[in-house]
């Protein structure tokens, strides 16, 4: 498809009912931590968006809602798409960025380079949308803190090489620190600062 046609096309249907709907399943994510939904709004973001991502695009971002894309996505057709659907500016600075996406593959050098908001305003820190290969197929991870009865299991496939000592890292600062949210195509699991994440002994 012509990516200025790929980019003017593959929205919400049915914007506010299904930006909603979205909305639900993200925070049921976050509240949640552990816990995969799946979209069920039909779209098609440009690839190598994937659509849970781009629904949360189309959910959360706006005029006044600052992000930051990977290389990858910011020379693709995703960086249009995301303009005209939502009016959300780009930036280049990751300080700067309230939500940051990045495909499969991506790494990141440090969590500490976006917003990590303040000990008065923690909330006004970056959330980064982090896509992998599949949410259950990957090494056994375990869950531990608020929202979580216990421990949860999780199977990510795809984490950037060094996210589990990045994750600690971003822990050591609360309140302060980014919030992730990890998409497999259609499905999303939500990573709050607040939660812990080790390996699962064998």
């Amino acid at each position: 498809m012509n990516p200025k046609i790929e980019a003017l096309t593959g929205g919400f249907a049915e914007p506010v009912h299904h930006a909603q709907s979205v909305f639900r399943m993200m925070m049921d994510c976050l509240s949640r931590p552990g816990t995969i939904q799946s979209i069920l709004p039909q779209i098609e973001p440009p690839k190598p968006l994937g659509v849970a991502a781009g629904a949360i695009a189309l959910t959360l971002l706006d005029h006044d809602t600052p992000v930051w894309l990977t290389p990858g996505l910011a020379r693709s057709a995703v960086a249009e798409w995301i303009g005209f659907h939502t009016g959300a500016p780009l930036t280049r600075e990751k300080s700067e960025a309230r939500f940051a996406f990045a495909e499969a593959g991506a790494s990141f050098s440090s969590f500490g380079l976006f917003a990590t908001g303040t000990q008065e305003y923690p909330d006004r820190s970056t959330t980064i949308v982090l896509e992998v290969a599949s949410l259950d197929k990957g090494p056994a991870l375990m869950l531990s803190g608020p929202g979580i009865r216990h421990s949860a299991a999780i199977a990510p496939l795809g984490l950037p090489e060094m996210f589990l000592r990045q994750w600690a890292d971003n822990r050591a600062h609360f309140p302060r620190g980014v919030d992730v949210v990890l998409t497999a195509g259609h499905q999303m699991l939500g990573l709050p600062r607040t939660c812990k994440i080790t390996p699962k002994e064998v």
